[in-house]
């Protein structure tokens, strides 16, 4: 079994300004760059980070889509499944798109009178 060394030796990037403020902070401490990044990367694992502020307007928006959701609530389930499609339908690339297809014939015959068919269908709707 390998045994284990103490440091390993790895490559990160990291913008300017943290880069320069890690700098800063190692030249204050008297201590490599490398021991302040594993400083802060401990200092980060023993305490989890305080949750990021929320958006300003975060809280309008989540009242106005849950009032949205509320009225569609309200709806029969056959007029959500209905104003579903219809969204759909303006989405862009839709129609566009085919689905993948396998189909299986008991014979030759079987698949060229389909395939007929599907011609026959093809110029009905043009």
């Amino acid at each position: 079994m390998p045994r284990k060394r103490p440091y390993a030796r790895i490559s990160i990037t990291l913008p300017w300004e943290v880069l320069a403020a890690a700098d800063s902070r190692a030249k204050e401490l008297d201590r490599p760059r490398s021991w302040v990044i594993a400083e802060a990367i401990r200092s980060y694992r023993s305490a989890p980070p305080s949750p990021a502020a929320a958006p300003a307007g975060a809280a309008e928006v989540g009242a106005a889509r849950r009032q949205h959701l509320l009225a569609d609530l309200r709806l029969a389930p056959e007029e959500r499944l209905r104003r579903a499609a219809a969204l759909l339908r303006l989405a862009p690339g839709s129609g566009t798109r085919r689905r993948a297809q396998i189909i299986g014939f008991d014979s030759y015959e079987d698949f060229a009178a389909w395939k007929k068919a599907r011609r026959l269908e093809g110029l009905n709707r043009s």
